[in-house]
């Protein structure tokens, strides 16, 4: 006897299905949580040891905190959650449950780290080593609360919220606001204050770029050239990199093309171009950054 045919399910029971999250392994749950930890700690010594004493502040929300707290001399900890509170339900609302959460946690421990070393000595009095220094401390305790899914400063959930209603990108509006809060550190403490301030949200902002792509960062390359086989294969063989083949057309003139692509470190760009100066001069060449690679067959193989 035929079983008859399984019912097809409805589109809520998809919908339902594809809301299912595989549980979190322990293992990733623990990183995840030594990264909140590791990186809330120190971007708490960022501002109680080398920023605050020395009256310079950093862009966002830490920044309107710390001017704030010196104005009404009351404890920092208590505006770096007020403040932030809103943007965690911005947060909620555009990136989802588990963003919130460990964003808030994040906070949590940001800034009871900050009220545990509001007594500790400035390590420096020094204005320059007091905002290269905690101006990278900063980023670096931001970028791995970022691994781990969260955040500590909610001036681009603001911004991703308002970018539809404004005729301005996300980073627009994250510039402008931050310019705002600079400009107001120059009336409140002073003009060479503001301007370090500038430098400590620099390379804070650099720093977190390091921690997010490492300093050793890939590049994809697209290559289309008359001979794309020996250049796969060499590039394959000299620099010992997978390539895989696209099939594109030109617009122009409607021919096929065969497109090398390949992920290289930024140290091999310079081989690579030998490689196409060894086959095919005229090559197109476009190479772009990324941030991350994953699986695939782009693992570089020893080369002899």
């Amino acid at each position: 006897m035929q079983r008859p045919p399984m019912p097809s399910p409805s589109p809520e029971e998809v919908l339902r299905l594809k809301r299912v999250h595989n549980p979190i392994k322990p293992t990733e749950l623990l990183a995840k949580g030594l990264l909140l930890l590791i990186g809330s700690f120190i971007f708490a010594i960022g501002l109680e040891a080398f920023l605050v004493p020395n009256q310079i502040i950093d862009g966002g929300i830490v920044g309107v905190s710390i001017i704030t707290s010196y104005l009404t001399e009351t404890k920092l900890a208590i505006w770096l959650v007020l403040f932030n509170l809103p943007f965690i339900f911005f947060g909620y609302r555009q990136i989802g449950k588990t963003f919130a959460i460990v964003t808030l946690i994040a906070i949590m421990l940001m800034s009871g780290f900050t009220i545990l070393l509001h007594t500790i000595e400035p390590f420096t009095d020094d204005l320059l080593l007091s905002t290269v220094f905690g101006g990278f401390l900063l980023g670096a305790g931001i970028g791995l609360v970022i691994r781990a899914g969260g955040s500590l400063d909610g001036t681009e959930i603001l911004a991703v919220s308002f970018t539809d209603r404004l005729p301005f990108s996300v980073g627009e509006i994250v510039m402008f606001f931050n310019i705002f809060i600079l400009g107001t550190a120059g009336f409140v403490f002073s003009w060479d204050r503001a301007m370090y301030s500038l430098i400590t949200y620099f390379v804070a902002f650099k720093t977190i770029d390091i921690v997010l792509e490492g300093l050793d960062q890939s590049k994809a390359a697209w290559i289309i050239t008359t001979a794309p086989d020996d250049i796969g294969q060499a590039i394959m063989d000299r620099l010992g990199r997978g390539v895989t083949y696209l099939h594109g057309e030109g617009a122009y003139t409607g021919d096929g093309k065969k497109v090398v692509f390949t992920v290289i470190s930024r140290l091999e760009e310079t081989k690579l171009k030998d490689i196409l100066d060894d086959y095919d001069e005229k090559a197109f060449l476009a190479i772009g950054n990324i941030h991350d690679v994953r699986g695939g067959q782009f693992k570089k193989k020893n080369i002899h």
